[in-house]
């Protein structure tokens, strides 16, 4: 299995290479480019954008302007540090530009268009409300799609599997979009009883992440964790809605193919318990394929829900993905998905490793 993980990664390496190239070509195409909010003002001149785009290497070759951001080439990477340090003013605008000879490759993503902050340090800030909202909402829907999954399987045809059915196929047309709204709607508009959104109530709490909050979080625990609690339940119920309805299906067409294999008829005839046969001999088959697509849903713990996150205003990985994009902020952009890419693919490793775990058959040369 070592060699198996470390052929995969090497193999993995390519494709990385391969991902970067797509999201640098996506981006380097976008409508504006990255001097496109600066632009949108009328008092820029045509002098400073010129000036904007020399300092951070846009004027350059792409090639040279790729291998410079990855930081394969060079000690000045675009749109990283076009010069060493300093900053500059556009229209108001104060861009900060560390020095250093960094690149992606070195784990320096570059420098927000917004703010002049590391994107290292950005996307860290925004990390743990989605690790919160993702984490809570992916542990629940895959708890309850894995019961609900086997034991319809199992009670085939009985009407907790036929109610099942019905929810899952109206679960699963919900646009995200539509029941975020709907449930703001209902328990924040109408009944009043839920937060519309946000994370901590602005009026008594400070803002999560800050070294208030965490003082405010020492001497009021139970009221800090209460406050989260409130404002997690609708986006968490908008999450799980959806993602239920999809993989409870998926678990309970897998379980169903497994025991309808021979091998579960003969463990019968030899007498095994039942619990036996569903737990020890069918789950541990059908988990097969469940973990590809568990594999696959891993990498939101990391990007978190966009739509989501945006409807409740939880600022989050997905929520600061809109907003850069919004702002035109290419450096933020570009780090979030190279991060994404990343998680992506040794996401996919550790489920293909879990196989062998999962099923004793499987073998890796």
């Amino acid at each position: 299995m070592i060699k198996y993980a470390v052929r995969r990664t090497l193999q993995a390496i390519p494709v990385l290479i391969g991902i970067s190239i797509v999201i640098y070509s996506i981006l380097l195409i976008a409508p504006g480019g990255p001097e496109a909010r600066f632009a949108q003002n009328p008092r820029i001149t045509a002098a400073q954008i010129a000036a904007f785009r020399h300092r951070w290497g846009l004027d350059q070759p792409v090639p040279v302007q790729y291998c410079k951001w990855l930081g394969a080439c060079g000690d000045k990477p675009f749109l990283i540090n076009a010069l060493p340090g300093g900053s500059i003013v556009l229209a108001g605008y104060r861009i900060e530009l560390p020095g250093g000879d960094n690149g992606v490759l070195h784990g320096d993503f570059g420098f927000s268009s917004v703010d002049g902050r590391p994107v290292a340090a950005v996307i860290g800030d925004r990390l743990p409300p989605t690790l919160i909202l993702a984490g809570t909402a992916w542990l629940i829907w895959v708890l309850l799609a894995f019961i609900s999954g086997v034991y319809a399987a199992v009670r085939r045809y009985s009407l907790f599997d036929s109610a099942l059915t019905v929810f899952n196929y109206v679960g699963f047309s919900f646009p995200t979009f539509w029941l975020g709204i709907m449930l703001i709607t209902v328990f924040a508009g109408t009944l009043k009883i839920l937060p519309a959104g946000g994370m901590w109530t602005v009026r008594t709490i400070p803002p999560f992440g800050t070294p208030e909050y965490w003082a405010f979080f020492g001497a009021h625990p139970l009221m800090t964790l209460g406050d989260l609690g409130i404002h997690l339940i609708l986006p968490v119920f908008t999450l799980v809605v959806v993602n239920i309805a999809y993989d409870s299906r998926f678990v309970r067409s897998s379980m169903i193919d497994a025991l309808n294999q021979d091998y579960i008829r003969t463990a019968r005839a030899k007498g095994v318990p039942e619990r036996d046969v569903i737990f020890r001999h069918a789950l541990r088959n059908a988990l097969l394929p469940v973990l590809t697509n568990l594999g696959l849903e891993i990498p939101f713990l990391f990007t978190g829900a966009f739509v989501t996150e945006t409807i409740f205003s939880w600022p989050g990985m997905g929520f600061q993905f809109i907003q850069s994009t919004a702002n035109y902020d290419y450096p933020v952009l570009m780090g979030l998905l190279s991060v994404t890419a990343l998680v992506t693919v040794f996401a996919n490793l550790a489920a293909d490793l879990a196989y062998a775990v999962v099923d004793p058959r499987v073998r890796y040369d």
